[in-house]
């Protein structure tokens, strides 16, 4: 297989690199943004170490980089303080700064089509209802462990982590944060799997001609 970098890749890699330098010149302050690009900062590397040996499709290297600029913005800006989003919310009189929602449906649609392509690729499994059902239950399990973290870093640093929650005083939001990971996740799915398919396809044929 050929092994040199594409330009997609090339041009998602200086991209993410690019908003990652961003986010980080004077962010709301360098705990939350810390927390909030702790994810890109794992998966840059991962991506990179993995890319000969496992190659993803475009579509889910580019949901990926997607999901790392979501991050970077949420963590230069603070969750509850994007300021498109603070200007939708003055706009249409909303109730709060609704971007960690966009936030937390990325959570769900980028780590299901990655989940759906690791399970066709490294597994039995087909095609189907099962894979889609086990699909979801993977994201829900990491948008929970999410949740589990932030509660853990909200006990360890106590009203230091009150920009990392992004609560917004709502008491449910733990909850809906894990609805719209799910509705992602689902979403994810229907709308993606023709196209992705294709691509897993002609990845296939790729290591068939080696």
């Amino acid at each position: 297989m050929n092994t040199a970098v594409t330009p997609l890749q090339a041009g998602l890699l200086f991209a993410t690199l690019g908003i990652l330098a961003w986010s980080g010149i004077h962010p709301h302050d360098y705990f939350t943004w810390l927390l909030e690009v702790i994810p890109v900062l794992i998966a840059l590397p991962l991506l990179i170490a993995t890319r000969k040996a496992f190659p993803l499709t475009p579509l889910v290297y580019v949901l990926i980089a997607l999901h790392c600029a979501i991050l970077m913005v949420g963590g230069h800006y603070t969750y509850a303080e994007v300021p498109l989003f603070n200007w939708l919310r003055d706009t249409f009189d909303l109730a709060r700064n609704h971007y960690d929602r966009v936030g937390h449906f990325a959570q769900g649609l980028v780590p299901a089509l990655v989940t759906r392509e690791i399970l066709l690729r490294r597994t039995p499994l087909q095609r189907g209802k099962m894979l889609f059902f086990l699909v979801v239950c993977v994201c829900l399990a990491i948008s929970a462990t999410y949740e589990l973290i932030e509660w853990g870093v909200a006990e360890a640093s106590g009203s230091d982590a009150v920009a990392f929650l992004a609560t917004q005083g709502d008491i449910w939001d733990t909850q809906k944060d894990m609805a719209f990971a799910l509705l992602g996740s689902i979403l994810g799915q229907l709308g993606f799997a023709r196209l992705h398919d294709r691509q897993l396809r002609a990845l296939t044929d790729t290591y068939r001609s080696i």
